[in-house]
């Protein structure tokens, strides 16, 4: 199936530089391909402000093979290009997690996780909650997701933020719960979290967003949803 989608790939690509035999030879210019960050022999011509590339140097610098058959043009890949070709691709259509978006969101999600810790040690001992009780934490989680937000710079950054967001509300709706009933005088176990779905939720969560920063690539395995 990559192998298919690398070679459909491949045709768009070879659709486009072919229409550059019909093109009218208008406001052209001249430059260079540059593969994996090394200068090419391949020459790109942009005509009207599209840049077409030749399709001989350019099966050349990739080691495969041209076949010509009437208006058929037919480009074979050697075994190990589609690997390599796919991972280029991976690389250009899906970057990572930027950095400046990292560095705000694993503050975020340790504030979050600091609050969830309070939480839990507060409610396993018994200890009085209230309603300020764990305001600096939710303050704190809440400014670090502000400049998560504002570093967001690609498609991961912001597939990523609203994981995040998705976990601060959990937690801020975790805690008002157990919030509100200590202030209701409501009995609450020592154990009440063991038993609590949107505590398992918040830590399963957890557990995908430092999978996801330790990879620094997005990823959404529904933890967070």
């Amino acid at each position: 199936m990559r192998d298919k989608a690398i070679y459909a790939g491949v045709t768009l690509t070879l659709l486009t530089v072919a229409t550059v035999w019909t093109l009218p030879t208008v406001a052209q210019q001249n430059g260079t391909l540059i593969v994996n960050g090394q200068p090419s022999q391949v020459t790109i011509i942009e005509i009207n402000g599209h840049p077409y590339a030749d399709l001989v140097a350019f099966s050349r610098v990739i080691k495969g093979s041209l076949a010509f058959n009437g208006n058929q043009i037919t480009l074979a890949l050697p075994l190990s290009a589609p690997s390599s070709l796919s991972a280029s691709v991976t690389s250009a259509t899906t970057p990572g997690l930027s950095r400046a978006f990292l560095e705000a969101g694993i503050e975020a999600m340790s504030d979050v996780r600091e609050w969830h810790s309070a939480l839990a040690n507060t409610i396993q001992n018994g200890y009085p909650i209230s309603g300020n009780a764990f305001a600096t934490y939710r303050d704190e989680a809440t400014t670090n997701l502000r400049l998560a937000s504002v570093a967001a710079s690609t498609d991961s950054d912001r597939n990523a933020l609203r994981l995040l967001n998705n976990e601060f509300n959990n937690m801020k709706q975790l805690s008002d719960k157990y919030v509100a009933k200590r202030q209701s005088m409501s009995y609450i176990s020592p154990d009440s979290l063991q038993n609590d779905a949107l505590d398992q939720k918040i830590v399963a969560c957890g557990h995908s967003l430092a999978a996801m920063a330790a990879s620094g690539q997005f990823l959404d395995d529904g933890s967070c949803q």
